[in-house]
């Protein structure tokens, strides 16, 4: 079982299931979109697990914390046993999660949430006072790095070109967490598939985690 909230915001983008992007004026038209899935070589431990995805949730664009709170609310009513994020929790800088990190640090599940970067957290889109000529700015690693840190305060495990093992009862399946990797136009390529996919067993049931 699935279910999978469409965060609606000013900024489209990609994730495991899609997002439903209506503008500026539905921002916060949260809907619930249930996607029933069916895998033969799952574990039996994992079947009827519920998962809810969000992604593009661009903080930057929000200016009502308490229709936020409503769609977090919404995520937790599902009472999913995983939650996945996949990337652009700001538009450009960290410093847009500062009012919601109380608010997404709310979303908890049995097995946890993990979460990875999409295309605009890496804030290739902001022209950096100390940008070098090469493109380098020490800024905008630390906005960077500050990004990272908002992941971990809210408790959300951020799988940079990794993998992570989850288990239930004796059997095992692996989330593989990729870097943004598109590198289509404007959208620089991060990402290392070979790399999150390294240490994994081929026996065990794998969920690729990427934005784009």
């Amino acid at each position: 079982r699935s279910a999978f909230l469409s965060w609606i915001g000013m900024l489209a983008g990609g994730g495991l299931f899609g997002t439903l992007v209506y503008g500026f004026g539905n921002k916060y038209n949260y809907r619930v979109n249930k996607i029933p899935l069916a895998f033969k070589n799952i574990p039996s431990s994992f079947k009827g697990l519920k998962i809810a995805h969000i992604s593009d949730i661009h903080s930057g664009s929000f200016t009502n914390k308490d229709a936020v709170l409503k769609g977090v609310q919404k995520i937790l009513n599902e009472k999913p046993d995983l939650i996945l994020f996949t990337g652009d929790l700001v538009n450009n800088k960290a410093e847009e999660m500062d009012d919601y990190i109380d608010v997404f640090s709310k979303l908890n599940a049995p097995l946890g949430v993990y979460s990875t970067l999409g295309n605009h957290d890496y804030a290739d889109y902001v022209k950096w006072d100390d940008m070098d000529q090469n493109g380098f700015s020490v800024q905008k690693q630390q906005n960077l790095e500050a990004l990272k840190k908002v992941h971990a305060s809210m408790g959300w495990r951020l799988l940079l070109d990794e993998n992570a093992e989850l288990t239930m009862g004796d059997e095992k399946i692996n989330l593989i967490g990729v870097q943004n990797i598109s590198g289509r136009g404007n959208f620089h390529s991060y990402g290392s598939l070979s790399k999150a996919y390294e240490g994994v067993s081929e026996d065990h049931f794998n969920i690729l985690l990427s934005h784009d």
